[in-house]
């Protein structure tokens, strides 16, 4: 049954994503070993978006470490729980729970034993700046225990970079890139301090490389790539204009059919009206994040979406006729798929 669970929300997350999203690119999703205990270790902009995305693309059913603070409702903890969600607690959780992390700890070095993955953001919060913040050592700790316990456990690391177009923008274009692994074993050092600091600095170098990162001076360099229109997914290409001070002469091209684009999108919200006014005028105004703009647009877009387009095919069906709710809901995947996918 647990299987049957995961891939359904898994089934119906992906619809939810291929017509929340212009476009998902995934890369090097070869990479993952589908039978080695792995880690998953990805820069964090956009909140829950960012997990979803791995779960979904990943080819890994995953574990996940997720702030204790979501935890607190019984029924949204058996939920997250049921999604192999696992609290972390942070020093704003208070004192007296930090040392409840030691039991996750010890799940997750067993977990890792029986060559689960787990997916972990080493940044330990999230922020819609595109650069790598320096990594707390939580992971390190996860890495090091696992392999105390179990010396001969082929340990792999997986970098992964998530690059979004416009986090905060509908519909959004985004990229998902995955390293190449890494061996654990290969950063144990009789020196464990050492080790800890060349796991962390080797594990930001590569996150770097698999997404946009500005070290410096970044409300300057942020502006001038705006200008250049660069293509946020591809971060290679972005890290080295970075690198040459944004000297980049080739700019991404607009699109030639904004007219058609805001048309359909047009349709779309008065064929959506009600959820829209919902969203616009009760969820929207009372996020306080930004980087939860688009989790809890993504999350109304699966849930209250459907339910609306649900119940008006019903009441065409009762008051017009069985064809004509059909006709409805299919025109209304179409509107859709033309408002987003152009």
């Amino acid at each position: 049954m647990k299987y049957i669970w995961l891939h359904s929300v898994r089934l119906y997350i992906n619809i939810g994503m291929f017509f929340y999203f212009k476009k998902i690119e995934i890369h090097n999703i070869e990479s993952i070993p589908k039978s080695k205990p792995i880690l998953l270790l990805s820069n964090h902009q956009n909140a829950l978006l960012d997990a979803l995305l791995i779960a979904v693309k990943c080819g890994r059913f995953s574990y996940f470490l997720t702030r204790a603070a979501v935890f607190k409702k019984d029924f949204v903890k058996k939920i997250l729980m049921s999604l192999q969600m696992l609290p972390v607690y942070r020093v704003r959780d208070g004192w007296s729970n930090i040392s409840n992390n030691n039991a996750v700890f010890e799940t997750c070095s067993s977990l890792l034993n029986q060559n689960e993955a787990i997916v972990i953001f080493p940044e330990g919060s999230h922020n819609l700046k595109r650069a790598v913040r320096p990594l707390s050592k939580g992971f390190t700790r996860i890495v090091f225990d696992t392999l105390t316990k179990y010396p001969e456990l082929d340990l792999q690391l997986i970098p992964v970079g998530l690059n979004f177009e416009n986090a905060i923008k509908c519909p959004d274009r985004v990229s998902v890139f995955f390293g190449e692994p890494i061996v654990a074993k290969d950063f144990v050092l009789k020196n464990k301090n050492e080790s800890i600091v060349n796991l962390k600095l080797k594990i930001q170098s590569e996150i770097s490389k698999l997404t946009t990162h500005i070290p410096d001076n970044y409300d300057d360099t942020i502006a001038k790539l705006n200008t250049l229109q660069v293509d946020y997914l591809n971060p290679k290409a972005v890290n080295n204009c970075i690198a040459n001070n944004c000297e980049n002469d080739e700019l991404k091209q607009g699109s030639k059919i904004k007219g058609l684009q805001f048309f359909f999108k047009g349709l779309l919200i008065l064929n959506l009206f009600l959820p829209y006014l919902i969203w616009k005028f009760i969820a929207q105004p009372k996020i306080k994040e930004i980087e939860f703009i688009s989790t809890f647009r993504f999350a109304l877009a699966i849930t209250l979406v459907p339910f609306y387009l649900l119940t008006v095919g019903i009441l065409l069906a009762v008051l017009v006729s069985f064809k004509m709710a059909i006709i409805y809901i299919i025109s209304a995947l179409i509107l859709t798929l033309l408002a987003v996918k152009l």
